[in-house]
């Protein structure tokens, strides 16, 4: 993990030494005077790199006096300039051979936002090698933030380093292999939050037989691996009973549930052979619940939050769910399977019911690796939001493209009455798969069945869970995407 620390805004005499520049700005301040030390060789040398302060333009100096390196890095224009967040992100991609290094910030609140974004680009998943050696890209392990108010700095960075453990754990859940991460080995982890003070229980295949979860069950079936539901509760909205410790029940609680697919063959309509590997993350948006939960204890947030994901393994044999089955959900509607490959909304459902049941939330958010026509219709580029609530839909857009997790609104009824229809069944009360256009549209339309129509929202994450590529603060790999997004979405509900 990358080490943080904070500093007084004082420029170190050696080292190497990052200063974020805007574009067309004059060198100033503790800059100014660095250059004059150096007899305007820091000038120079940007003038001769034809550096101008582009935002993400970078130029390196090598030895300068006594510096090993110097590294300006373009902000853009001063009145637009680049998130600190993103900021961050870059220096530890640029630095990314060095051990340590100093940045210089303006005010405490950019200060954290940098340490932030570099502590969030820096991640990686070494876990798995032994003989591949890790320091061909050595990384960057210690950063010092220089600021006006460290001290100021440090506070801000604390409650954003709880959010930075919660898109950490997320990313490690959801590289590990599936004969690592399975249901049971997934809740144990989840119960390992206890120590943030998450109240955590586990249901396991007997627990869950006897509730009834019919249609979570039917996807497990076929697997050696039993499945586990696991709610995870959150109790930080003050109270007048706040000193009776788990006296009271949560109030109003924001619900969040995740699907947990911990490997996803399709079942008996088995996926195609090539990149079925990639089926391993098909628990991202459980992922993504645990991670959120494990910020907001972080950083005691002031809410009521509860945290509920179906844990599963969808796999062929001769005991596994056939096309043409009928088993009955935990609200009580029967669901005739047709495809064993649409097994996601089959958890969801029962989850989804005992959710509402059980803790009457003020809303309900789901995430799920739910289809591939979400990526079809939206690229890796944005999570598809289907909602029932325009006022729900409107503060998750919004927590979106704060942290740059954006969403995009698709049909849902009223507009998408015509797609539900497609769900009828000639022997059941719903199938589980439509016609083939519009299958992200007729999957949530599904999840809507058993929302009893509560305010609710479902995020097809599937587009986004994954990066191919490395972004602003994220590396390839799991991008643990949701969690900074239910973080922020949760700050609005904060007492």
């Amino acid at each position: 993990m990358l080490e943080i620390s904070f500093a007084k805004a004082e420029l170190p005499d050696e080292g190497v030494l990052v200063l974020p520049l805007a574009e067309g700005a004059e060198l100033a301040g503790p800059v100014a005077a660095l250059d004059k030390g150096l007899k305007s060789a820091l000038k120079r040398a940007l003038e001769a790199a034809e550096f101008t302060g582009k935002k993400g333009q970078q130029a390196g100096i090598l030895a300068p006096g006594k510096y090993k390196k110097i590294l300006a890095i373009g902000t853009g224009k001063a009145d637009a300039p680049a998130k600190s967040e993103e900021l961050g992100g870059s220096i530890a991609a640029a630095l990314g051979k060095e051990s340590a290094a100093a940045v210089l910030a303006g005010s405490a609140e950019q200060a954290a936002k940098i340490a932030f974004g570099a502590r969030l680009r820096s991640y990686r998943f070494d876990k798995y090698r032994t003989t591949q050696k890790t320091d061909e890209k050595a990384k960057l392990t210690k950063l010092t933030v220089l600021t006006p108010d460290p001290r100021k700095a440090e506070a801000a960075y604390a409650l954003l380093a709880a959010v930075a453990h919660g898109v950490e754990f997320t990313r490690d859940l959801v590289t590990e292999p599936a004969n690592v991460l399975y249901p049971e080995e997934f809740a144990d982890r989840a119960e390992s939050l206890k120590k943030l003070g998450l109240k955590v229980e586990v249901f396991g295949q007997k627990e869950l037989e006897k509730l009834g979860f019919g249609t979570l069950l039917s996807v497990s079936q076929g697997s050696a691996r039993e499945p586990r539901v696991v709610v995870l509760q959150w109790h930080g909205a003050p109270h007048a009973d706040e000193g009776k410790k788990g006296a009271r029940k949560l109030k109003d609680p924001i619900a969040f549930i995740g699907k947990g697919v911990t490997f996803d063959t399709g079942g008996i309509s088995i996926k195609p052979a090539g990149g079925m590997e990639d089926m391993k993350w098909d628990m991202a948006g459980a992922g993504a619940v645990v991670g959120a939960m494990a910020a907001l204890a972080g950083r005691k947030a002031k809410l009521d939050a509860v945290g509920l994901i179906g844990l599963v393994e969808n796999m062929p044999s001769g005991t596994a769910t056939r096309p043409g089955d009928v088993v009955k959900s935990y609200s009580g509607q029967t669901v005739e399977i047709l495809n064993t490959d649409a097994e996601g909304r089959l958890v969801l459902a029962d989850v989804l019911y005992y959710a509402q049941e059980r803790f009457a939330p003020k809303y309900m958010v789901d995430l799920a690796t739910l289809t591939g026509a979400i990526i079809t219709g939206l690229g890796h580029e944005y999570a598809g939001l289907f909602t029932n609530d325009d006022e729900l839909g409107a503060k998750l857009t919004a927590a979106g493209a704060a942290v740059d997790e954006p969403l995009w609104r698709m049909p849902l009824v009223p507009l998408g009455e015509s797609y539900d229809k497609e769900l009828n069944s000639p022997i059941a009360d719903v199938k589980n798969i439509g016609g083939r256009a519009g299958g992200s549209i007729t999957a949530a339309q599904f999840l809507q069945r058993f929302v009893n129509g509560k305010p609710w929202a479902h995020l097809d994450i599937a587009g986004t869970a994954w990066a191919a590529k490395d972004t602003a603060v994220t590396p390839k790999g799991a991008t643990a995407f949701g969690v900074r997004l239910l973080d922020a979405f949760a700050r609005g509900f904060e007492a």
